[in-house]
């Protein structure tokens, strides 16, 4: 099965979701090779995500990206600015060829790392799409080492998607249709 759903509930910035599910289906379909997967794209504001990172992972305060893994051999959750409950010891499943989970986006705090990192809100929020997905691999970034595997996938990733996309088109258009949500 291959359902891809994003859900924008932000106001921040204006989300083309219809360019964001192309990139993420490459992202699955062509770029990881998946057979299958069930994956749920949150674009949320910083209350929400406050109160999912204190509710889910004990943390105080929003942060970027949060992904919940909801395979049935591998439940867990990972925030990217702190630890959550990893039960997949940091071992990437690259044999797997299915996925099953949501994601979870800040597009404000995207918007402040992007300042911070001297890149775009859009370059941001493909990264947070990629680190979850990488999540729901089974890659880990609690311990230095594997954090270092980890990031250099997810630059190669962001990098090939940058090639075939322009990540500048996450940005909707004033006055182009408003699309919430698409399957």
């Amino acid at each position: 099965m291959k359902l891809l759903r994003i859900l924008n509930r932000q106001k921040t910035r204006l989300v083309n979701v219809v360019f964001l599910r192309r990139v993420t289906a490459c992202l699955l379909q062509e770029l990881i090779k998946l057979d299958g997967y069930e994956l749920a794209v949150h674009l949320v504001e910083p209350a929400e995500m406050m109160r999912l990172n204190e509710t889910f992972l004990g943390h105080e305060g929003s942060t970027d990206v949060i992904t919940f893994d909801n395979s049935e051999s591998r439940a867990g959750i990972h925030g990217a600015r702190g630890s959550g409950n990893r039960q997949t010891g940091g071992l990437p499943h690259k044999g797997a060829t299915e996925l099953c989970g949501e994601i979870f986006i800040s597009v404000a705090d995207a918007a402040g790392y992007a300042r911070t990192f001297r890149s775009t809100w859009q370059s941001e929020v493909a990264r947070y799409v990629v680190h979850g997905v990488l999540h729901l691999r089974g890659y880990d970034d609690i311990e230095p080492g594997l954090r270092r595997v980890m990031k250099r996938q997810e630059n190669r990733l962001l990098k090939a998607l940058a090639v075939k996309f322009d990540l500048s088109q996450f940005e909707r258009l004033q006055g182009h249709p408003k699309v919430n949500e698409t399957k």
